[in-house]
C-alpha cells in the first residue's frame, strides 16, 4: 500500500511539471499570497470606515470634550527650554556667596549631573535640588548671624576637648592597672575610652558611630534628615526624592569624608607639623623623643631610614674639608641606630628603668645645693614631700613663711614711703599690720603652744620675742633664726643630706631634666604622704578641733530648704531662706527650723572650701546676681539649686569622706544666728588676696622664672595689695597671714565630671580664663599628682592675669573670636574646603594611604616639634618632665583614629546645639546615640548595683 501511494504521488507531481512547467510552483504560492494580502487589506478599510462612523455618531453622545491644557502643554514642551535664573545670594556677603556658589555647582556637577543626563536633558530637577540647597543654606546663615559664639569658642569648645582628655587619661590609667595581661592595647584603649566615656557622660555614648562605618553611616543619615527638616520648606522637605538627594549629597559626599580627613592621625601629625614649620628640629628633642618613645613601630621606621642615609653616605666618593663632615654625620647616624636598637631591645624584653634601682646609684646623680632648691618652685615641691615624710615640715614652713613675710613687709613699708611722700600718714595702721604679723609667725612657730614647734636656740627664740614686745617689727627681724634653721636643714642627716639619698631626689631631677639617664621616666603616683593644705593653721579651726569633732555614724542628719522670703531690716532688703533640719540618732529624733541668707551660705561655702579643697570642685554654690535679685521667680530657682547643694553636702558619702565635715555642718544648721569668720569685705576680698598671699609667702623667688610681663604686673598687685590693707583694717590683721591647717585630701574623686562642671554658669565674666586654666590642670596633670606648690603657682599666674590683664586678655578673646566669624575667615575656610575637595576645580581623587614607615617618621617629626616649641618658662613653673609628659599625652590622644572621630563628633552636636537652641538637639543625640553597647552595659551594671538597695 505504502508503495502504491508513493508511485500514484510521484506519477501525479511529474504530469504536474510535464504540464505546467517547472516555475508552477512559485506561481501558485504567489497567487495564495496576493489572496490573503487582498483579503485583509479589504478587511482593515471596510473595519476603519465602520469604526469612524460609530466614533462620528458617540461624539455628541457620552464622552467629554478633549481638555485644552494638554495640547497647551506638548506645545510649551515643544519650544526649546528658556535660561534659568538663579539668585546666588545666600549670606549677604558677596566674599562667601562665590565660593560657595562654586561648591554648589561643583557638588550637583560631580554627584548628579554625571548620571542624571544619561536619563534625561530636562534640567528641572537640578534647579529644584539647587534652590533647596540654597534656602537650606539661607536659613543656615540667618542662624548663624543670630547666634552668639563667643561661648561656644571660648567655653564649650574648650570644655569639650578637656573632657576628652580626662577620659583619655583615665582610660590611659585603667590600661596601666591591667599591666601585660592585654593581647591588642590599641583595641583595648578604645574600648576602655568609651567605658570612662559613659561613666562620665551618664546619658551618651559614642563608640557605634566612631567604631562602626555602617552605624556612623546611619548616624549623618539621620542628622542630615533633621536638618533638612529645619531648613527646608514643608513642600520642599516632603519632596522624598529631592530630599533623599539632598541627604545623600550632604552625608556621603561631604560630610562623612570631611570627618575622615580630620580624625586621620596622619593628617594630623602634617598638619601639627605645618603649624610649626618655622621652628627648626633640635637634635637634642629628637634624641629625647627616640629614648623616651614606647613605640617599636617608630623606632623601626627612624632606624630604617637612619640605615638608608648612612649607606647613601658611605658610597659617596669625597676628599677634602667635605669627609669630616660625612663623617660626622656617619657618626651621629651611628649612634640613632644604636640608641634605637637599644630601646628596641629594652621595649621587646619589658625590662624598664626602675625608679628604685635608678635611686641605688646616686654617685651619678647631679647634687643640686639647697639654697637652689629652696628658690626653684619645682625642686622645692619635691623637697616638700620629703619633709614631711621625715616630720621636719616645720622647719622648711618657717623658712618659707619668713621669706613670704620679708617680700611683704618691704612692700609694705614702700608703700607707706610713697604714701608718705604724696602727704598721707597711716603709719601706725602699716605698722600695726606688720606688728601682727610678725606676731602670727612668732605664734606659729616659736612660741611654746607652737604645733609643731621648730627646735631652736632658746636664746634667739627669747631675743626674738623681747624685740617684739619693745620695738617696730622689720622685714629683717626673723633672719638670725631663719638662717640657723637653714643651717639646721643644711647639715642634719635626717633633712637634706638624707633627701639626696631618696627616691624623691631623683624625681626631682627628672622634673628639672637634670638626669643623665633621660630615658628615665618617674612614676606618676606620689609616695609617701601627699601634702594638700598649707603649713600653718586654719583661721577658724585648729587641729586639735578637728581631732575632737564626733565621729558617730548613727547620727543621720537631713536638711531642706522649705520656704523662701523677702525681710526688710532697717531699710536693707535681702532674702531669707528657712532650712527645715532634721537630726535621728538610735534613742532620739530632733526637728527644727533655722534661717539663713545667701550670705551665710556664700561664707559657709568659702569656710569649708578653704578646710577640704576638693570640695571646690564637687560642690557647686549658685552664683550671685546683683540686679532683680529679690524676684519671685529668681528666688524660687535659687531655693532649687539651694537645697541641691545642701542634699550633695549631706550625701553621706561626702561625710563620710572628710569626717571633720561634719562639725561646720552642724554649726551651720544649728538654730541660732551664724557667725561669719571674717568681716563683709574681707570675706567678699578673700578669693582675690589668699591665693596671692599664699604664693608670695611660699614662693617668692619664684619670680626669677616667671617672664618680665609677669613680674612687671606682680608689682602691680603689689601696689594694690599695699592700697587693699587700708581698706581692710583690722578684718585682715587676723587672716592675713593665716592659711587652712595640714588638713589631707579627701577620697572624693571629681574626676567623672566635665572639665568645666565646676564652674558656675551664673558668673560668666570670667569663664573663659577660667576654662583655660582648668584645661591647663588637664594637660599637665596637675590635680591628678597632687602637686600642692604647683598648684600656688597656678593661683599666683591667675591672680596676676586677672588684676593686671584679665580684662585685655577677655576683650582679645572676645575680638578674637569675632575674628574668626568674620565674612573674611569664613570666605577663607569655605575657600579652602572647595580647593580641598575640588582643587583646580576638578574632584580630588581619594588619597592613597601612606606608607607605615613614613606615617611613623611623621610621629617622630610631630612629637619633636612639639617639645622643641615649648618655653623654658613653662618648664621652670611646672617641671620639664610634667610639661614634657603633658605635651606627650595630648599628642598620643590624636593617633586614634575612633578617638579622634568622637572628639569631631563632640564639637558638631556642641556647634548644632549653639546654632539651634529651642530644637533639643540634646535629647535627639541621645536618642541617635541610645543603640551603643557601652551604654547598654552601663545601665545593666547600674541597674545590677541600685536593685540590692532597692529590695532593701
Amino acid at each position: 500500500t505504502s508503495l502504491s501511494i508513493w508511485g500514484w504521488g510521484s506519477l501525479g507531481i511529474v504530469l504536474f511539471l510535464v504540464t505546467f512547467g517547472p516555475f508552477a510552483i512559485f506561481y501558485f504560492a504567489f497567487y495564495i499570497l496576493c489572496f490573503v494580502g487582498g483579503g485583509f487589506v479589504v478587511t482593515l478599510l471596510f473595519g476603519k470606515s465602520n469604526s469612524e462612523k460609530y466614533l462620528e455618531q458617540c461624539e455628541h453622545s457620552f464622552l467629554p470634550c478633549t481638555s485644552v491644557g494638554i495640547p497647551k502643554c506638548i506645545e510649551e514642551m515643544k519650544r526649546e527650554a528658556r535660561p534659568i535664573k538663579i539668585d546666588r545670594r545666600l549670606t549677604g556677603a558677596n566674599i562667601i556667596d562665590e565660593p560657595l556658589q562654586q561648591v554648589i555647582q561643583f557638588s550637583l556637577r560631580d554627584y548628579v549631573q554625571y548620571w542624571y543626563y544619561t536619563l534625561s536633558d530636562d534640567e528641572s530637577f537640578l534647579l529644584e535640588i539647587r534652590q533647596a540647597l540654597q534656602y537650606a543654606l539661607v536659613q543656615f546663615s540667618a542662624r548663624s548671624k543670630e547666634t552668639d559664639w563667643q561661648p561656644y569658642f571660648t567655653t564649650r569648645l574648650v570644655d569639650d576637648f578637656g573632657t576628652h582628655l580626662r577620659v583619655f587619661r583615665k582610660a590611659q590609667q585603667r590600661i596601666a592597672e591591667k599591666g601585660d595581661q592585654m593581647k591588642d592595647q590599641a583595641e583595648e584603649l578604645v574600648d576602655t575610652f568609651f567605658e570612662v566615656e559613659v561613666e562620665m557622660e551618664k546619658d551618651v555614648c559614642r563608640d557605634l558611630v566612631c567604631t562602626s562605618p555602617k552605624d556612623e553611616e546611619g548616624f549623618l543619615r539621620d542628622l542630615c534628615e533633621v536638618l533638612l527638616y529645619i531648613l527646608l520648606p514643608p513642600g520642599d522637605f516632603q519632596n522624598k526624592i529631592m530630599r533623599y538627594f539632598v541627604r545623600e549629597i550632604l552625608s556621603r559626599g561631604i560630610l562623612l569624608p570631611l570627618i575622615n580627613q580630620l580624625s586621620d592621625p596622619d593628617y594630623i601629625n602634617q598638619y601639627v607639623i605645618w603649624m610649626i614649620r618655622d621652628s627648626n628640629c633640635n637634635y637634642e628633642a629628637f634624641m629625647n623623643i627616640i629614648k623616651l618613645s614606647d613605640n617599636i613601630g617608630e623606632l623601626e621606621a627612624v632606624k630604617d631610614k637612619a640605615s638608608e642615609e648612612l649607606q647613601y653616605l658611605r658610597s659617596l666618593d669625597t676628599a677634602g674639608d667635605d669627609i669630616n663632615t660625612i663623617k660626622n654625620q656617619i657618626n651621629s647616624l651611628l649612634y640613632v641606630i644604636k640608641v634605637c636598637d637599644s630601646r628596641i631591645q629594652r621595649l621587646q624584653s619589658g625590662k624598664e628603668i626602675d625608679t628604685v634601682k635608678l635611686a641605688a646609684n646616686f654617685g651619678k646623680l647631679c647634687t643640686v645645693p639647697l639654697d637652689h632648691i629652696l628658690v626653684d618652685n619645682v625642686a622645692l615641691q619635691f623637697f616638700m614631700d620629703y619633709m614631711q615624710q621625715t616630720g621636719g615640715q616645720a622647719h622648711l614652713f618657717f623658712w618659707m613663711t619668713v621669706e613670704g613675710y620679708r617680700v611683704t613687709a618691704q612692700q609694705q613699708l614702700e608703700v607707706l614711703q610713697s604714701r608718705q611722700k604724696d602727704g598721707k600718714h597711716q603709719t601706725n595702721q602699716t605698722k600695726g599690720l606688720l606688728r601682727a604679723a610678725a606676731f602670727g609667725v612668732y605664734e606659729q612657730y616659736l612660741s611654746e603652744k607652737a604645733s609643731p614647734r621648730v627646735n631652736i636656740d632658746d636664746n634667739l627664740v627669747a631675743k626674738l620675742a623681747e624685740t617684739l614686745n619693745h620695738e617696730d617689727p622689720t622685714p629683717e627681724i626673723f633672719d638670725d633664726i631663719q638662717r640657723k634653721v637653714y643651717e639646721l636643714m643644711l647639715r642634719d642627716e635626717r633633712f637634706y643630706p638624707s633627701f639626696k639619698q631618696n627616691v624623691l631626689y631623683v624625681r626631682m631631677l627628672a622634673e628639672l631634666d637634670m638626669l643623665k639617664d633621660p630615658s628615665f621616666r618617674g612614676s606618676d603616683d606620689g609616695e609617701g604622704e601627699s601634702f594638700n593644705g598649707s603649713p600653718t593653721s586654719s583661721i577658724n579651726l585648729s587641729l586639735d578641733d578637728l581631732s575632737n569633732v564626733p565621729s558617730d555614724e548613727t547620727v543621720q542628719l537631713h536638711a531642706y530648704i522649705s520656704d523662701t522670703g523677702v525681710c526688710n531690716d532697717h531699710g536693707k532688703t535681702y532674702a531669707l531662706y528657712a532650712i527645715t533640719v532634721h537630726r535621728r540618732n538610735a534613742n532620739s529624733e530632733e526637728m527644727w527650723k533655722t534661717y539663713r541668707r545667701y550670705s551665710d551660705f556664700h561664707d559657709f561655702h568659702m569656710r569649708i572650701t578653704e578646710q577640704f579643697e576638693n570640695l571646690a570642685n564637687i560642690l557647686k554654690l549658685p552664683g550671685k546676681k546683683t540686679f532683680n535679685n529679690m524676684d519671685r521667680e529668681f528666688l524660687e530657682k535659687r531655693k532649687k539649686d539651694l537645697n541641691a547643694y545642701l542634699q550633695l553636702l549631706l550625701n553621706p558619702e561626702m561625710m563620710k569622706a572628710s569626717p571633720a565635715l561634719a562639725h561646720y555642718v552642724y554649726d551651720f544648721l544649728e538654730n541660732k544666728a551664724y557667725s561669719k569668720g571674717k568681716g563683709d569685705f574681707a570675706r567678699k576680698m578673700d578669693t582675690f588676696v589668699n591665693p596671692l598671699r599664699n604664693s608670695m609667702r611660699n614662693v617668692s623667688n619664684a619670680v626669677k622664672s616667671i617672664p618680665d610681663s609677669l613680674a612687671e604686673g606682680m608689682t602691680k598687685m603689689s601696689d594694690n595689695m599695699g592700697k587693699m590693707s587700708e581698706r581692710l583694717g583690722q578684718d585682715i590683721k587676723q587672716s592675713f597671714f593665716k592659711v587652712p591647717p595640714l588638713i589631707q585630701k579627701t577620697y572624693s574623686d571629681p574626676d567623672h565630671c566635665r572639665v568645666a562642671a565646676p564652674i558656675d554658669d551664673n558668673v560668666d565674666d570670667n569663664i573663659p580664663l577660667r576654662v583655660m586654666l582648668l584645661l591647663m590642670d588637664e594637660v599637665f596633670d596637675l590635680k591628678e599628682r597632687n602637686q600642692w606648690l604647683r598648684r600656688n603657682i597656678k593661683n599666683l599666674l591667675q591672680q596676676l592675669i586677672r588684676a593686671t590683664y584679665g580684662d585685655t586678655i577677655n576683650r582679645k578673646i572676645v575680638d578674637h573670636v569675632d575674628w574668626m566669624t568674620s565674612p573674611e575667615q569664613v570666605a577663607d575656610a569655605v575657600k579652602r574646603f572647595r580647593d580641598a575637595f575640588w582643587p583646580n576645580g576638578i574632584l580630588a581623587e581619594t588619597v592613597p594611604r601612606r606608607d607605615k614607615a613614613i606615617r611613623m617618621r611623621t610621629r617622630v617629626a610631630g612629637k619633636t616639634k612639639l617639645l622643641e616649641i615649648m618655653p623654658d618658662e613653662l618648664k621652670h613653673i611646672i617641671g620639664a618632665e610634667t610639661t614634657r609628659k603633658g605635651i606627650l599625652r595630648v599628642f598620643e590622644m590624636f593617633q586614634h583614629s575612633q578617638l579622634n572621630k568622637r572628639m569631631v563628633y563632640v564639637f558638631l552636636e556642641r556647634f548644632l546645639e549653639t546654632l539651634f537652641p529651642q530644637n533639643k538637639f540634646p535629647e535627639l543625640f541621645n536618642k541617635l546615640h541610645s543603640r551603643s553597647k557601652q551604654m547598654q552595659r552601663y545601665k545593666q551594671r547600674l541597674h545590677s548595683t541600685q536593685a540590692p538597695s532597692l529590695q532593701k
